[in-house]
């Protein structure tokens, strides 16, 4: 492949709508996987995740009302 084809599409990207960038790094990131295998996280990361997890079943997360109080203030709306 092109080099220089890639890379000018990468600069085009840039100006794409936000939802058609993110379904590009979707695709890019499937084979990127299929290339290096299933993400493996790593012992801290695993510790991470289950402290978010025991926090959700402590009741410690954010309603949806009080996130959107929160975006809300910080819009200025």
């Amino acid at each position: 492949m092109n080099k220089q084809v890639l890379k000018d599409v990468m600069e085009r990207v840039e100006t794409w709508p936000d939802a058609d960038q993110a379904e590009l790094l979707e695709y890019a990131l499937e084979i990127e996987a299929r290339r290096e295998g299933p993400f493996e996280p790593t012992p801290e990361e695993l510790r991470d995740i289950d402290e978010a997890i025991a926090a959700v079943k402590r009741g410690e997360i954010a309603s949806k009302e009080e996130v959107e109080a929160v975006f809300a203030k910080y819009r200025g709306t």
